[in-house]
């Protein structure tokens, strides 16, 4: 990352981090005078169409204030949708009992589980395996987490 898209994404982040959002990602794409900025944002509730639309106005207006680009850029700001693993230990209370594919490190292998989160214990994610029990994963120790839609 060059030091001018660096910048931007340390004053995006910023922006959302005070109005009580997790910056999930964000991508830059196109040339440095026609960009298009998409930013991901979640918190600990639900993300709505309104939390994306003021998240939204307040980068443009600091974009515009810092005048960081010299011709349009196109800023799209949304929540990361499903498709998305889970970034943060906050994203994760909003989806107990809610069935999750997990990759984790325990000692030095990899193991995978699909099971439903029970509970969210300080920095460990508790998970129910129909056939294991309770599992407590250390959220440190977790390479992906993804929330599996179901539709029953």
């Amino acid at each position: 990352m060059n030091l001018f898209d660096k910048n931007i994404h340390v004053q995006i982040e910023q922006v959302v981090s005070e109005n009580g959002f997790l910056m999930i990602d964000l991508v830059l794409r196109g040339e440095r005078n026609n960009r298009v900025i998409e930013v991901y944002i979640d918190s600990e509730k639900n993300v709505s169409a309104d939390d994306c639309a003021e998240i939204s106005r307040k980068i443009d207006k600091m974009l515009e204030a810092e005048n960081l680009f010299e011709s349009g850029y196109r800023l799209e700001v949304s929540s990361p949708g499903v498709n998305r693993p889970l970034k943060y230990i906050q994203q994760f209370p909003k989806h107990i009992n809610r069935k999750f594919d997990v990759a984790y490190r325990e000692a030095d292998i990899v193991k995978k589980l699909t099971g439903t989160l029970i509970s969210v214990e300080g920095n460990s994610l508790v998970f129910l395996k129909p056939d294991r029990g309770e599992i407590k994963i250390d959220f440190s120790d977790i390479i992906k987490a993804k929330v599996i839609i179901s539709f029953s």
